[in-house]
């Protein structure tokens, strides 16, 4: 491999050590944020994640660690991705503009107890500003990923969890790093003598 590629690799890479080195100051807001969590569980809520582009990745990848598993063997946990139904987004969309298509999901499916985890890297995608009022006006918690500064959402939010990071690709590997933990201290807060799965 050409010297230049190397360099670089090794570089993105160092970059990313530093990003999650900072990262662990962000305990006490993750920590939060897993308290709601918890709470809406307890209740027999659920969680309803969103996010654009990497962002809906993520939100599919936490409600999935949610309905599956992280690392312990328990029940299934309630968790939605409203970036995963393609006739939701799509419909939803063409009729009411893409600006909706998380604030309509929510009106459907949430109610009063539920938590919303709204991942934007900016805090300021439109869509995603939308679902958190939405999410806001019918009594859900709020739990926002963003970048460093918080953008709009950190004001529509309880939690805000701000990636110490300025580019994009470093918060989105934050992000995913604090969905891990707030898998870790649900499955530890509700199933404490769960197995280990692994």
């Amino acid at each position: 491999m050409p010297k230049p590629l190397k360099t670089l690799i090794a570089s993105q890479l160092r970059d990313s050590g530093r990003a999650m080195a900072a990262a662990a100051r962000l305990a006490p807001e993750v920590a939060a944020a897993a308290g709601l969590l918890v709470a809406a569980y307890r209740k027999g809520r659920k969680v309803l994640a969103f996010g654009n582009g990497g962002s809906a990745a993520d939100a599919q990848h936490f409600a999935a660690e949610l309905v599956g598993r992280y690392e312990r063997e328990r029940r299934a946990l309630p968790a939605l991705a409203l970036t995963a139904n393609s006739s939701d987004l799509t419909a939803i969309g063409n009729d009411y503009g893409y600006d909706r298509v998380f604030a309509r999901q929510l009106e459907g499916q949430a109610g009063a107890g539920d938590v919303a985890l709204a991942i934007t890297t900016s805090g300021n995608s439109p869509n995603v500003l939308a679902g958190a009022v939405e999410a806001r006006r019918l009594g859900l918690k709020v739990i926002g990923l963003t970048g460093p500064g918080g953008g709009r959402l950190r004001d529509l939010c309880d939690v805000c969890v701000r990636a110490p990071a300025a580019r994009t690709a470093l918060i989105q590997e934050v992000h995913a790093a604090v969905i891990h933990a707030l898998c870790a201290a649900v499955e530890t807060a509700l199933f404490p003598r769960a197995p280990k799965a692994h």
